[in-house]
């Protein structure tokens, strides 16, 4: 089993605001997310496979580094 996240740690490691992952899930444009009760859990292996799709998709993410 993957290891959960809740929303307030999920900002935390990515270096994000909390109101930046409530934003990205309303949009559905960020991590999935399961709704346990109140609170929204996050399955570390989904968060790791969404930045492996963002990294994809950013040219930046090709550039050699210096």
């Amino acid at each position: 089993m993957s290891e959960l996240v809740e929303t307030e740690e999920l900002a935390r490691r990515l270096h994000a605001p909390i109101h930046t992952v409530h934003y990205w899930r309303a949009k559905g444009i960020g991590p999935k997310g399961v709704r346990v009760g109140r609170r929204v859990l996050y399955r570390w292996a989904d968060v790791e496979s969404w930045l492996d799709k963002r990294a994809a998709q950013d040219p930046m993410s090709n550039r050699p580094q210096n």
